[in-house]
């Protein structure tokens, strides 16, 4: 007799018969270097520009935190990244409509939310982004969930600077962020830069 636990299940299966869970990841082309995205079901959990030392850590965090590993594919939400990214280069979108699945605390969510409240073709800076959530004196803690954001872009930390005025961190790299915040400001499509493949 085969003893119970050694029977296979459905890969489709998780627990209490729930379907597992599926991180699906592209790749997109973009004139600052390409992208990957990853998604669940449920939305964008990761956009990063290809190249970046993030990129290993924050796959190997997402797949812990779902319990499965990442497919590269396509869903819905890596198809609409993409045509929504497409339409945010050339110049003709300011806001993004896909759906997103951040994992992380309740306070880096809350401070996500507040980035993604910031306007297109405006900055502003960490005390400020500390007072627009209610915890004014929690300007490192604002700087360290501005830094964990996985999902780039969409969640436009780039709209984040120095209170200075000067440019600060970021995982894409500082000249990728300067073209970004320079294509918001002009509105104009952003030039393909020979530096980024």
């Amino acid at each position: 007799m085969r003893p119970i636990f050694a029977r296979r299940c459905s890969p489709f299966m998780f627990r209490n018969h729930l379907p597992m869970p599926t991180l699906i990841s592209q790749r997109i082309a973009s004139p600052l270097g390409a992208l990957y995205v990853c998604a669940s079901a449920r939305g964008v959990c990761l956009l990063e520009f290809a190249g970046t030392q993030r990129i290993a850590r924050e796959s190997r965090a997402l797949e812990r935190h779902f319990g499965c590993t990442i497919t590269l594919g396509e869903n819905e939400h890596t198809r609409q990244t993409a045509a929504e990214l497409g339409e945010y280069f050339a110049g003709t979108r300011r806001d993004f409509g896909v759906a997103l699945h951040p994992v992380g605390s309740d306070f880096q969510r809350r401070v996500w939310a507040a980035l993604c409240a910031i306007p297109y073709g405006t900055t502003t800076h960490y005390q400020a982004l500390a007072a627009a959530i209610g915890h004014p004196a929690a300007v490192r803690a604002v700087a360290a969930a501005n830094g964990a954001n996985a999902i780039a872009i969409l969640i436009p930390c780039h709209r984040v600077i120095g209170k200075n005025g000067a440019l600060t961190g970021y995982g894409g790299g500082l000249q990728r962020k300067a073209r970004l915040l320079a294509h918001e400001r002009g509105g104009d499509a952003c030039p393909t830069l020979p530096l980024f493949p």
